[in-house]
């Protein structure tokens, strides 16, 4: 397959006589299998397109797109991690981004993904304020970041708006989220991420030096503040108090923190790791309006 071979011309023995139980197991009948609502992994995709015994395809549309409105083509493995070319019915144009960095002129195309076609919705019912904001001459701007391949597929490598889907659909609010959080008494700030390839939702917290302290004197552990950070019993209570914090403002399964990172140097604009949205919380004047540049994030 990777030397441009069919999916069902590139290795027939294989499909009959090791691949033939998958094919079985999945009722023997089955000839295409459609992902949507969130990414599927490219390795996944790999993986299923071999052992499978049919044709694998990933497609992207939105409710207010009547759904696909781009979908890979089934014998074209270089498309792998993409959601392939658009259909017939639909125009498509990336427009650049440049508080982000995305070019939608440069050699390799990026921007926000805008969609124009008889396909579309006329609005959003009884809110044309919302309609408005979204539909701007005749497109409809889809919040999400893609890159053009050079194969004529689409990649869809970020969101424009601060909301993203989990890998089993679910819609995260990221900044509702951290003011939910960071109301919590041992939390300075804290950084909530996730991605559509994950289930769950990691953070980087600044804890609260005193609180954090007086919790080690009351518990045994022992050192300054940076090794009391790097203790797992502490990264264990912050978390427990960041559930409770959860339970307590009802908060969805999915929105909860499940794994935390303690950062004893507090976020600050010296590493753009503040928003304005940040400073006017904590109830300081910013004089200049600064970027936040994406964190390198490890699993935690």
């Amino acid at each position: 397959m990777r030397n441009g071979s069919k999916h069902g011309e590139a290795s027939p023995f294989s499909d009959k006589i090791v691949f033939s139980q998958v094919k079985e197991r999945l009722g023997g009948n089955l000839r295409i299998i459609l992902s949507g609502a969130a990414p599927l992994s490219a390795h996944v995709e790999e993986f299923l397109r071999v052992v499978a015994c049919c044709h694998i395809m990933q497609g992207y549309g939105l409710t207010e797109t009547c759904a696909g409105t781009f979908v890979s083509l089934p014998n074209e493995l270089s498309m792998l991690g993409t959601v392939g070319p658009p259909v017939p019915n639909v125009d498509v144009r990336l427009e650049s981004v440049p508080e982000m960095g995305y070019d939608a002129l440069a050699s390799t195309p990026r921007g926000e993904i805008c969609l124009r076609g008889k396909t579309l919705f006329t609005g959003y019912y009884k809110r044309e304020d919302l309609t408005n904001e979204v539909m701007v001459d005749g497109w409809f701007h889809t919040g999400d970041i893609g890159e053009w391949q050079p194969n004529g597929s689409m990649k869809v490598i970020d969101r424009k708006k601060n909301i993203f889907k989990l890998s089993q659909g679910e819609y995260v609010a990221v900044e509702n989220l951290e003011n939910v959080f960071g109301s919590a008494s041992v939390v300075d700030s804290i950084w909530v991420y996730g991605n559509s390839f994950e289930s769950f939702l990691v953070a980087v917290v600044n804890p609260n030096k005193q609180a954090l302290e007086r919790w080690a004197s009351d518990n045994g552990v022992k050192g300054d503040f940076e090794s009391i950070c790097k203790d797992p019993k502490a990264k264990g209570y912050i978390l427990g108090e960041l559930t409770k914090t959860g339970k307590e403002k009802q908060l969805k399964g999915f929105e909860f923190i499940k794994a935390v990172h303690l950062d004893h140097e507090p976020f600050d604009m010296d590493r753009d790791l503040l928003t304005p949205q940040h400073l006017r919380r904590r109830g300081l004047n910013c004089s200049s309006i600064i970027r936040v540049r994406s964190m390198t994030c490890t699993r935690v």
